[in-house]
Formats: structure tokens, sequence, C-alpha cells
């Protein structure tokens, strides 16, 4: 496999492939398991050969979110990434603050963190291990590197974990262990916010027709095409340039917002019909609504931000509503991010636009 990476570069389909490949070898066969593992210890040591096709995986990977989001509007740049590697020269001086403070403790050759608290059904401490006895280390040291850098270097004093909801069990060990170790102040906020699993019709994790795992550019490329033949059904007369690009406004919005109006922890059934309605709480609601305010200050020839204070003329019934719900919105705001609920901005947006609509009838 090497000497084939060294004539091309693979694409992100090779590497899934690949480590489907390599997980179910990995676990039917305990030779290739040991290798595994003796290379990832290689690539943590920095072995140049190892270090060279990771870069690549990464180089691969990395180009395959970028564009993901940039479909999405989501502003990450390289800068903004640190990997794992990143804080792989702290990993040590991680292990022996944890024998300073007196946390560490060796188990079966592992050393681990016995935080309080933590036990297993038949009532066992349950450990933390930071480093494997083959001298490898594992999430929770870097985990526990990154918490020492983001409050240390970047100056957080509040770290928002967002990952799958089964994750929770390793995030409330990690913060007790980290607040043990003086890694992170009191004053300092850690929080995970999980979140839960998208369905399918079966009401089982959402996959392809052929049972694999759907990638996010492929549920993005669907929405678009189906939005496309939503846009051509209602405005035929309309260029396809402009219904594409129409399409993919609305489809790839209509996949975020189901998302985002679900409440975060919980599971949900993803639904194409539901979420391209232009009827309920749905993007393609929000948007016909916006696009109707565009319509109107278009019309007006009026400027964003003209109407600053519309107090002195606010009387009819229908305008008192919109300019109550309009005065909650900063209130909202300090809600969703005081609790990491970006449903209620969800749930918010789609009252205002109902109560929009009244007005707009009125």
């Amino acid at each position: 496999y090497s000497a084939t990476l060294r004539m091309q570069t693979p694409n992100i389909g090779d590497l899934e492939e690949f480590y489907r490949e390599a997980r179910a070898l990995y676990d039917s066969d305990p030779d290739f398991a040991a290798k595994a593992r003796e290379t990832v210890v290689m690539l943590q040591r920095g072995d140049s050969h190892i270090l060279q096709l990771w870069k690549m995986f990464t180089k691969v990977s990395l180009r395959h979110c970028e564009a993901a989001y940039e479909r999405l509007g989501i502003l990450l740049t390289r800068d903004d990434v640190c990997g794992e590697s990143f804080y792989n020269d702290d990993l040590a001086v991680v292990i022996d603050d944890l024998r300073t403070a007196g946390l560490l403790q060796e188990s079966q050759g592992a050393q681990c963190v016995f935080p309080a608290g933590f036990e297993d059904k038949e009532g066992n401490p349950q450990p933390m291990i930071v480093q494997k006895s083959d001298g490898g280390y594992l999430y929770a040291t870097t985990d526990l590197a990154a918490i020492r850098h983001r409050i240390g270097t970047l100056g957080g004093d509040r770290l928002l974990y967002v990952t799958d909801a089964r994750q929770a069990f390793h995030f409330k060990q990690l913060f007790t262990v980290a607040q043990s170790a003086g890694f992170a102040p009191e004053a300092v906020s850690l929080e995970h916010v999980p979140f839960g699993m998208m369905l399918g019709d079966d009401h089982r994790p959402f996959k392809t027709r052929d049972g694999g795992v759907i990638k996010l550019v492929d549920l993005l490329d669907e929405a678009a095409e189906r939005a496309y033949a939503f846009v051509s059904a209602k405005s035929p007369e309309l260029p396809e340039a402009e219904r594409r690009e129409i399409a993919d406004v609305v489809g790839i919005g209509s996949v975020k917002y189901a998302d985002l109006s679900q409440h975060r922890s919980s599971d949900y059934v993803f639904a194409w019909d539901k979420m391209l309605s232009l009827d309920g709480n749905t993007a393609p609601y929000l948007q016909y609504a916006y696009a109707r305010i565009r319509s109107i200050f278009r019309k007006a020839e009026l400027a964003d931000g003209a109407l600053a204070d519309l107090s002195p003329h606010v009387e009819a019934p229908a305008e008192r509503l919109l300019a109550v719900k309009l005065l909650q919105f900063n209130e909202m705001l300090d809600v969703v991010a005081a609790e990491s609920a970006p449903h209620q901005l969800c749930a918010y947006l789609y009252d205002l636009a109902g109560a929009f609509m009244g007005f707009y009838e009125a």
C-alpha cells in the first residue's frame, strides 16, 4: 500500500475503503492489531515515513472537509485546525505533571488516573488511561493537553465540546481530571454539548440504500437535487441557472435547519418531504418569509436599516405582535448562547416568520 501511495495521492473514497478493511483486520487478526498499535506509537514519536503518510491522509481529509464547509457557509480555515498532532510535544509533559500532582497510578503496565466518583457496576474504580503499556498516548492525554492550551494560550474561559452523546462519560471523567490536576481553574467552564443521532424511516441510524454510512456531501447533493425538482415544478419559467442557485440555497438550508431545529440531544427521523415543505417549522417557510421582506424593501426602495425607529407608528394588532416579537431577539440570543440550544433560536425565528406573515396579510 505504501508503494502505491508513493505513485499517487489517494482520494477520500480510497481512504475510507482502506480504513474499513483495516478495521476488520484489526478486529480479526491479533498480529495486525499489534502492528497497528505499534504504528500509532511510531507516529507519535515522529517516524519520518509514517509521518509522511499521515500528512498525505490529513491533506486529503481536510480537502474533503473544506468542500463541505464551502457549501455550508462555514468559515473555518486551515489556520483554525489543531488536530491531535498539534499537542504531541506536550503529551509527555502532561504525564509528568499528573505524576507531580500525585494523580498517576500504574495499572497493568499502563499509566492511569483514578478520579473520585467513577466506578463500574461492581463498584470498582474506573480509571482514565493516559498512557498505554507500550508508551502510546490516548485521546484522554491529547484532550488534557488541549485544555491547557485553550486556557493558558488562547485564554478560553468557556470550552464547549460538541460530540456524540455517547461520549458523555469520557468528558465527565476528563473534566474532573483536568480540574484535579489544576489544568482548568474553577473559573473556567468545561461543558460537554452532546448531540443525538439522525435516524432513517426505520428509526435506526440513517444509512445509504446499501447500508453504508451516508456522507454529508452526498446528503447535500441530494438535498439540492430534490429542491431543484421542487423549484422547477413551482417556477418552470425561470432560467435553469437561477433554478439551480435557488435549489442550492433551499436544499442546503433545509438540511441545516432540520438539524438545528431539533433539540440537539434528541434522536430524530430524517424526512425529506417534511424538510422541504413550505408549511410548518422548516427552512423553506422561513426563506419564503425572508423573500417577501426583501421584496417589500425593493419595492419601497429602502436600504437595510432604514426603518430604525418605528415605535410611533405601531398601532394595528398585527404590527404590535410583530414589533414585540422582534424586541425578544436579543434576549433569545442570550438564552441560546447560555444553554447551547440552537433549537430555541429556530423556534423563535419560526414564530417571528409567523408574526410577519400575519402582518403581511393584514
